[in-house]
């Protein structure tokens, strides 16, 4: 029931004030951001890389002129250069949301988030590791697999992330479950209309089921993103029933959510990503681990009222 009022609040500048403003935000914030700068975000990946992997988003999405695209890229290229000279790269990779390099600037927004996409690619691949390319809302998705499908030409290793609530993922899990074809499956985490996704949570489950299959059948390397318990051990059995090796699929977790489970499943001998958000523009990812997580809502309401 929370679901859709929170997804809606994580678009709006009132609510934006408002949550900024609560006296309890930065406490809980911090459960799922690694920082406000890269400064304080980097003493987080150097702990998380001793003994599991890493995907770094700065966070921002929807920038307004090419200015502040440009300003995403130079911050990424910089992120990049400090993981190569800190010696994670090898574990460490950035993500990248396309609308926070220009996709949906009037005119030539795509091909200015092209261009923009491949410097953050040439940075990578100066540093040693690799992009994957986030999705957002199912406006975005055949915008997004284009852009995925030129970077490739170039950079046959630039990842891509799938949502199993989308009724045409599965077909694109088919598409893209080629050699050396890196794809992130998740559920969704935006509000979506019936007409293209699933609304009900077994819906859903069955479909990243569906989908998982697709992908481990196939010859690409799968990131299994869940905090399932039931999921994970799907993806496990569907890895051994396909003669998958260890090293070639991964799970993936958020920073801040069942840590536990991510050492476990690094001790165990598999692959596990992190996650890692930071930046100051926390709000709309906040929202949407709201949306998700229903049992912090109490605690962020409670903080709305408190003393300042």
């Amino acid at each position: 029931m929370l679901r859709t009022p929170l997804l809606m609040a994580a678009r709006s500048s009132v609510c934006r004030t408002v949550v900024e403003a609560a006296p309890g935000t930065g406490a809980l914030v911090s459960r799922y951001v690694a920082g406000t700068t890269q400064e304080r975000a980097m003493p987080v990946v150097g702990a998380l890389v001793a003994d599991r992997y890493v995907t770094l988003d700065h966070l921002g999405e929807d920038v307004g002129d090419a200015a502040q695209a440009q300003t995403t890229v130079d911050a990424y290229t910089r992120l990049l250069a400090d993981l190569a000279d800190a010696g994670h790269a090898e574990r460490a990779e950035v993500s990248v949301k396309l609308s926070a390099v220009g996709q949906f600037l009037p005119g030539d927004g795509e091909k200015i988030a092209l261009e923009n996409a491949r410097e953050i690619c040439r940075a990578a691949e100066a540093a040693g590791t690799t992009v994957t390319l986030d999705m957002e809302d199912h406006t975005t998705t055949d915008s997004t697999l284009g852009i995925l499908r030129e970077l490739r030409v170039d950079f046959p290793w630039v990842g891509a992330v799938l949502q199993a609530y989308l009724r045409r993922t599965e077909a694109d899990c088919r598409d893209l479950a080629t050699a050396g074809s890196r794809v992130r499956l998740c559920k969704g985490a935006y509000d979506e209309p019936e007409s293209v996704a699933f609304r009900g949570k077994r819906e859903v489950d069955l479909s990243y089921v569906r989908c998982l299959k697709a992908l481990m059948a196939g010859d690409g390397y799968p990131m299994v993103a869940s905090h399932d318990p039931r999921l994970i051990a799907i993806a496990g059995v569907l890895a051994e029933d396909n003669g998958r090796s260890a090293d070639s699929y991964e799970y993936q977790m958020l920073y801040g959510i069942r840590a536990a489970e991510q050492v476990r499943i690094a001790a165990d001998g598999r692959r596990l990503r992190v996650y890692v958000p930071y930046g100051d523009q926390w709000y709309g990812y906040f929202m949407r681990r709201l949306a998700e997580r229903p049992a912090n809502v109490a605690f962020f309401l409670r903080s709305l009222v408190s003393k300042r």
